[in-house]
């Protein structure tokens, strides 16, 4: 089962303004301590030979995200290396007009270790879409994260999702939550 590690949407300015003032800094120390499991499972992944993908959301101008600005790159934890793909994409889904599936295909992938941002948008959507493309994959639990969202806050969204997501299937793929100390390559 040839893997890949797909990280989603880990932008400068992923989370910037999607809080109020005295919950930004609680955010923004949750965002960071995902990054640094991120950029772990990022090390593992390389240091095992599994492909690493990168997806970058492409703002329009005026987006925090827009596209060729600070907010728009990376951020240098996990920021491309020799070897790593990156799909530029424009909508929550990361399949959704790009050329994903046939990075994927090329690499002979059939599982991905998906984490990212934002949780109930682009690491959700993208995650039930590889299910439904023929893709097994594990949520990593603790590696992805999101703002908070009218009543509910960023770790409720996360747990949510969490529990969700663990054991949907499509056909014989499924997708299972574990927490990144758990993942091996």
């Amino acid at each position: 089962m040839p893997q890949a590690l797909l990280i989603i949407d880990v932008q400068n300015a992923i989370l910037a303004g999607k809080a109020t003032p005295d919950r930004q800094p609680t955010i923004d120390g949750a965002l960071d301590a995902t990054v640094e499991r991120l950029k772990a499972l990022k090390d593992k992944a390389r240091a095992a030979g599994i492909p690493v993908i990168l997806v970058q959301h492409d703002g329009p101008a005026g987006h925090r995200l827009a596209l060729g600005t600070p907010g728009w790159d990376l951020r240098p934890e996990i920021a491309p290396e020799a070897g790593d793909v990156v799909v530029h994409k424009q909508a929550c889904d990361s399949f959704f007009e790009t050329d994903l599936k046939e990075r994927l295909d090329e690499l002979g992938v059939d599982a991905l270790v998906i984490g990212g941002c934002m949780t109930q948008f682009c690491v959700d959507t993208t995650t039930r879409r590889a299910v439904s493309l023929g893709y097994d994959v594990v949520l990593v639990a603790d590696g992805h994260m999101t703002g908070d969202a009218g009543a509910l806050t960023y770790d409720e969204i996360v747990a949510h999702h969490n529990a969700t997501l663990d054991g949907f299937d499509a056909g014989e793929r499924v997708v299972s939550v574990r927490p990144s100390a758990e993942i091996t390559f």
